[in-house]
């Protein structure tokens, strides 16, 4: 959703829960919620009941997979994606008791009592499979789809949900920053950078068939909003023939130094059967590089869910929002 009122800088900065560093979990895993014993029999149940209804995904409604107690965790997670730090971690779904469609099924159950799947590419698949298949070498291979480094970076999304499945060889942590710490730090010590994030820039990969623009930091009704993954971006300027200025690099240089602190962003390891969730414009995520299996059946595999949120922040007109690909056969709802 958009608004046509201006955006203006944030210049005072922004507090906690938004704001956080990674010394806040030193003593706190309030972050990750296992899941119980009801929870997961919730889960089978509602599985069993909608195999007796004869309903497949995604043709089957919240009401067609009722969770009973967890139903209350999720709308907290929800809460805290929205209002808090941003993200939540649920632990302990056995993934390995499920066949695959199985947990396709779940994993589209769930996330319909938090918001609405969206589209993930052109096919309008709405779980998206997150395994080394790309080649790293072309700038056009999706950043998800190699076993390299994956920068921090936003989804075209409210919230991006990742279930693992299988961890890699070696490797692979997944990571989170605050986009409200790193704007602290950028308004304490380099304010002169701070309009650059403002202006517009050509974004690639924004679920549109030509780079389109978009501020890296919007503000609206007292909310900062973030865009960013500066491969796309750069991608996005080279297609357009808008070469970035020297001091365009070096804001962009800037917002990397801040996003590879040490001492700014959440360290896991996504076990399986862990369900991270995310928001798009409050928390920017990334993995390490990770050495695979050998055999195919046992590759690092996460599954990917993008959220269309009832509880999202408005955005401003030229920020404007990003909920996947319109779904064949289906008119693109306004952002």
């Amino acid at each position: 959703m958009t608004t046509d009122q201006p955006s203006l800088m944030m210049t005072s900065p922004i507090p906690a829960p938004a704001a956080w560093k990674a010394a806040d979990f030193a003593r706190d895993d309030s972050w990750i919620h296992p899941l119980s014993e009801a929870d997961i029999a919730a889960i089978d149940a509602a599985l069993a009941g909608l195999e007796a209804k004869g309903l497949i995904m995604p043709d089957f409604t919240a009401a067609d997979f009722p969770l009973g107690p967890l139903e209350a965790e999720l709308a907290a997670c929800s809460d805290e994606l929205e209002n808090g730090r941003g993200f939540c971690v649920l632990r302990g779904l056995p993934v390995e008791r499920y066949t695959e469609a199985e947990i396709d099924t779940l994993y589209y159950g769930i996330g319909l009592h938090m918001g609405q799947p969206v589209g993930q590419n052109p096919r309008g698949d709405l779980i998206g499979t997150v395994m080394h298949v790309g080649d790293a070498t072309k700038k056009e291979t999706r950043v998800y789809e190699t076993n390299l480094y994956l920068p921090y970076h936003s989804d075209p999304s409210d919230v991006v949900g990742l279930l693992s499945i299988r961890k890699a060889k070696t490797g692979g942590l997944s990571s989170l920053i605050s986009v409200a710490a790193i704007y602290n730090e950028i308004l304490a010590n380099h304010r002169e950078y701070l309009g650059l994030y403002y202006r517009p820039w050509y974004f690639a990969h924004l679920c549109e068939d030509t780079p389109s623009l978009s501020p890296i930091f919007s503000v609206n009704e007292g909310k900062l909003s973030c865009r960013y993954l500066r491969q796309y971006t750069e991608l996005g300027h080279e297609i357009m023939g808008q070469p970035l200025s020297k001091v365009e690099i070096e804001a962009l240089d800037l917002f990397d130094a801040m996003i590879s602190r040490d001492d700014l962003r959440l360290d896991m390891m996504l076990e399986p059967g862990d369900l991270q969730f995310a928001n798009n414009y409050m928390v920017l995520h990334s993995r390490n590089a990770f050495e695979d299996h050998a055999e195919p059946e046992q590759r690092r595999k996460l599954l990917r869910l993008w959220l269309k949120m009832p509880n999202a922040r408005r955005l401003a007109s030229e920020f404007p929002g990003r909920n996947g690909f319109p779904l064949p056969g289906k008119i693109a709802e306004p952002a």
